[in-house]
């Protein structure tokens, strides 16, 4: 049996810290430079102490490129501490991208399905029980053939996750879009319950836990503290807007520093 898909990171690190390097690549592309680099973000990253680094390549490459992929999956056999998550649709280009990877002896740690449309600027929903699980299963069982851990994108919806333990996902990742539009309002509280109230369901399903969307330095702590055993988050826009002025290491730090705090 692949370790990496039922220990995951070790457990005494707590919640582990995957840089989303997509923006990065989004600025990059609006020029033929070639800067910024995402190779480069990505080992400032690390060097910092990030845990992982996240992609999410969308067929039409409007960040994330296919050689993109594959040049942080060079990177990332420098930093075998680290883990490699892949997002996307698996109905789309996520498969593909996979199989090739595994090919190459490029394998990522994790992959995280994610049920974005070609044309969302991103994404915004996660997969519906029992409507989407029989596309799931097959891929899942074709990622676990691989050897890479599976994630399924959801909304927090306790309900739901017998069937993603029934469907054979080893995480969730919990689209936590909601919780930071609802933080620090009068309505915080209640959307807060709803994510604890799934991580609780998540954990007795035996499901790993992963968070992320809109994640920041000002909710990050108030998630964790909340949320019992989220063992990833994944951040990107607010990380990446707080280091174009802060700079990489000290963005990334400041991000450690949070979940330090929850811990």
């Amino acid at each position: 049996m692949n370790p990496l898909l039922t220990t995951g990171l070790p457990t005494n690190r707590g919640t582990a810290l995957s840089v989303n390097v997509n923006k990065v690549a989004l600025l990059r592309n609006t020029r033929e430079l070639g800067i910024p680099s995402v190779v480069r973000a990505a080992t400032l990253a690390l060097e910092a102490g990030a845990h992982g680094i996240t992609v999410h390549p969308r067929p039409d490459e409007r960040h994330i490129r296919r050689r993109d992929v594959f040049d942080l999956a060079e990177l990332m056999r420098q930093w075998p501490q680290a883990e490699y998550n892949i997002e996307g649709n698996p109905l789309h280009n996520l498969m593909d991208l996979l199989r090739e990877m595994v090919d190459r002896n490029m394998r990522p740690h994790q992959v995280t399905f994610v049920p974005d449309g070609v044309a969302q600027s991103t994404s915004d929903h996660g997969w519906q029980f029992p409507q989407d699980a029989e596309a799931l299963a097959p891929l899942i069982d074709e990622a676990h053939a691989l050897g890479v851990r599976v994630s399924l994108f959801m909304d927090p919806l306790p309900e739901a996750m017998a069937a993603v333990r029934a469907v054979g996902a080893d995480r969730v990742e919990l689209y936590t879009e909601s919780y930071a539009r609802a933080h620090a309002t009068a309505d915080g509280a209640r959307v807060l319950a709803a994510f604890a109230a799934t991580a609780q369901a998540a954990t007795a399903q035996g499901l790993g836990l992963n968070a992320g969307h809109d994640l920041n330095r000002d909710n990050l702590t108030d998630f964790l503290r909340a949320v019992p055993g989220v063992q990833e988050v994944s951040i990107g826009h607010a990380l990446i807007a707080d280091a174009l002025e802060l700079g990489y290491a000290e963005t990334v730090r400041g991000y450690l520093n949070c979940i330090a705090r929850a811990a």
